[in-house]
């Protein structure tokens, strides 16, 4: 048989993921001993805590324990059979399975904190052994002190685990403050063995570092899906012709514009698309300007719609609107479809001393009832509210759903660059940049934003700070479970029907059942489709 290379690099790609999935599963993740830290924490760090002092306080010996450290140890069955005495790597006459040494530590005490099954409890009796600890200091020459804990050949069946809790102690005469190394973990080797033994062991048995995972190392996970990738783009490529488009590609220029907190997904979705669909001739212009908010934007539609004398039945297919929530007012030619739902936060100059507020203390602050931080525990700096412009989603969405439709009070300067900073005072912006960098940039300022935008601000400006809402973050997981207020359906606008075959469907059809899937979400919304009710598309 004649086999190009593209076949070969087919049979590759197959070849090597299978490999890999029998070594990881059938030969060294058989049998395989996972161990994790789930807590490294000194008793300095609890500082913030009314009860920390009895930490620190801890005592040994009569003597009180210097910079004490408590660490969880959770050893588990990672593999895909039990776990036998046998199995461990040290000698048969020896009964300690797994040590662990803590450098430049002491250990004070510990505890068995979890035990998946009852039958584990033989294994950590005081009459059991291989179970306890030792502190070891200059042996042999080695000016490294350590403490070691020992655990047991504990016998292991599919999924069991078991958790020690360790206190330990910096030895006297090492400075305080001093990091500390990571623990160490080695299932020891002990007494005269056969050459090839190790070699054996090895494949009969792993000790293995565990994080998120507890099925497979996360090397292998990376390889075997790195090389699936592989297959499955070979196997496209194979059938394929060169230069085919994408299906359901529509090539001409489309024009996006309206809520500027939704802009940032709109336009990585635009350029995906744009670049899935070269072949196609497509062209969807995001610049700097082309959101102006939901209003705006839903204004321009509709002038859009008329200019080009769109008769009743018909549609526009080259242009879409984007809002945050419905619209108000009446808008008898246009067609509003849900995407996905957004979350929004509060944020504020770090400046005025605060970093939570009740819905209560937020709706006194829009009502005017609130002039100084003062009045909230924060510090002494007048309030400054940056509201966005009426037709704003984001706005729209704080007024229905945390304000109880009570709008903010009236701009007292035309410009927010004009704010006394020793006056209370409040000011308008028209997106949702503007937004975060004049909170940003102006002490004692509160503003709102979509959630992702402010992530990424917060990240690059020290001075900003998302606020949460009755200690509430804005998260997904916080609306769905009904504890966080501010958020708000993303509708797409259209004019009319688009028509079938129209670039403005397409791209419809690309962020809601193609690639734009994943980008609305790698933006932090919830997809309408994934919803109990997607038309209502709201939290269930």
């Amino acid at each position: 048989m004649d086999l190009g290379f593209d076949n070969w690099v087919a049979i590759v790609s197959v070849a090597i993921p299978s490999l890999a999935f029998l070594w990881e599963f059938a030969v060294v993740g058989r049998k395989r001993l996972g161990y994790r830290v789930q807590m490294d924490a000194l008793a300095a760090d609890a500082t913030q805590s009314p009860y920390a002092g009895v930490l620190r306080d801890m005592q040994r010996d009569g003597h009180r324990l210097k910079d004490p450290s408590f660490v969880l140890l959770r050893i588990e069955n990672a593999g895909s059979a039990p776990i036998e005495d046998i199995d461990y790597l040290t000698s048969v006459s020896d009964p300690c399975g797994i040590q662990v040494t803590f450098r430049d530590r002491q250990v004070a005490g510990l505890v068995v904190t979890h035990l998946s099954q009852p039958e584990l409890q033989n294994f950590f009796t005081p009459e059991a052994e291989g179970f306890g600890y030792e502190n070891v200091e200059n042996v042999e020459g080695d000016d490294v002190r350590k403490g070691v804990v020992k655990l047991p050949k504990a016998k292991l069946p599919l999924r069991a685990e078991y958790k020690v809790l360790v206190v330990l102690e910096r030895w006297s005469g090492d400075d305080t403050g001093e990091p500390f190394p990571r623990p160490v973990f080695v299932g020891a080797v002990g007494g005269p063995r056969r050459w090839f033994e190790p070699l054996v062991r090895y494949f009969k048995f792993k000790l293995a570092r565990t994080e998120s995972h507890v099925f497979a190392s996360r090397p292998a996970w990376v390889g075997i899906g790195l090389l699936a990738l592989a297959v499955v783009a070979q196997s496209i490529t194979l059938f394929l012709p060169e230069n085919r488009t994408p299906l359901d590609c529509v090539g001409g220029t489309l024009h996006v514009n309206g809520s500027t907190a939704f802009a940032p997904a709109v336009r990585e979705a635009a350029a995906r698309y744009e670049e899935a669909c070269q072949g196609a001739d497509v062209s969807i212009p995001v610049g700097e300007g082309t959101f102006d908010g939901s209003g705006e934007g839903l204004a321009d539609l509709e002038k859009a719609g008329r200019d080009q004398k769109i008769e009743v039945g018909d549609g526009l297919g080259d242009r879409l609107t984007f809002t945050d929530g419905i619209v108000d007012g009446g808008h008898p030619r246009v067609l509003s479809r849900a995407i996905a739902y957004s979350v929004f936060t509060l944020v504020i100059n770090k400046d005025a001393g605060v970093e939570n507020l009740t819905a209560d203390q937020i709706r006194r602050l829009y009502g005017g009832k609130v002039k100084n931080w003062t009045q909230l525990g924060g510090d002494d700096i007048p309030v400054h509210l940056v509201n966005r412009h009426i037709g704003s989603g984001t706005r729209g969405a704080l007024v229905d759903r945390v304000l109880h439709g009570k709008q903010p009070p009236q701009a007292t300067v035309d410009n927010c660059a004009a704010l006394d900073r020793d006056t209370y005072g409040t000011c308008e912006v028209d997106s949702t940049q503007t937004m975060l960098e004049t909170v940003a940039g102006t002490p004692g300022g509160l503003g709102y934003s979509e959630v992702g935008s402010a992530a990424a601000k917060v990240k690059k400006d020290s001075h900003l700070i998302q606020l949460p809402i009755a200690s509430q973050r804005a998260t997904l997981d916080a609306v769905e479970n009904g504890d966080y207020p501010y958020w708000q359906t993303e509708f797409a606008y259209t004019y009319g029907e688009p028509p079938a075959g129209s670039i403005a469907a397409a791209f419809l059809t690309y962020l809601t059942d193609q690639g734009g899937r994943d980008v609305l979400r790698e933006y932090g919304n919830r997809l309408c489709s994934e919803v109990e009710n997607p038309y209502v598309c709201e939290p269930t």
